[in-house]
């Protein structure tokens, strides 16, 4: 194997162990004794903790846009995008518990702030497609003309809210009742 593999190999067992650890025992101790990785080789690859903790959130967030995107990006409308964008973030979210929890609770359990700017640049290719599927609809105004940060408020501010009560075991909350109820509902308050 090259170096290059065993590389690769090393800093994919660190972020898939602290998947598997998070939130419980998440330190230093823990992800060496459970992945066989030296702290030195982490140090090495990531930094510190925090460093890994933010390529494993850059990581799940990835996977989480993709899927919003895969959803809206082959919509043959608006309305029908911004359906499926609540239904794949919902089955993202089922599917993939655990990074939905990291992405829901890693920045406020772990001080990811020193690795912000590179958080937010590995995030804005995905977001700039998002804008990009989305801006024609409002130009044409099927989708009202708001500030991206008010679409983005309104599309997904009301799933991640299900998101954290469902991964929290709010008893009231149902993911499938929320697909039922939520899409059409999320597409009214958008619509132009």
């Amino acid at each position: 194997m090259t170096r290059h593999k065993r590389s690769e190999e090393t800093m994919r067992r660190l972020l898939d162990t602290a998947l598997e650890l998070h939130p419980g025992d998440f330190t230093l101790r823990a992800m060496t004794t459970r992945s066989g990785v030296s702290m030195g080789s982490l140090y090495h690859h990531f930094g510190s903790l925090e460093g890994l903790a933010a390529t494993l959130y850059s990581r799940c967030m990835g996977d989480l846009l993709d899927t919003l995107l895969a959803a809206v990006e082959e919509a043959p409308s608006a309305r029908d995008g911004v359906r499926r964008a609540v239904l794949a973030y919902l089955g993202f979210t089922a599917d993939h518990p655990d990074k939905a929890r990291f992405i829901h609770a890693a920045p406020y359990a772990i001080d990811l702030g020193p690795h912000a700017e590179r958080i937010a640049a590995d995030k804005a290719p995905r977001l700039e497609r998002l804008t990009a599927w989305i801006r024609p609809h409002m130009d044409e105004g099927t989708v009202a003309s708001l500030p991206m940060a008010q679409v983005e408020m309104l599309l997904i501010g009301p799933v991640a809210e299900v998101t954290r009560r469902w991964l929290a075991g709010a008893p009231e909350i149902d993911l499938a009742e929320s697909a039922r109820v939520l899409p059409e509902r999320i597409w009214q308050s958008l619509r132009g």
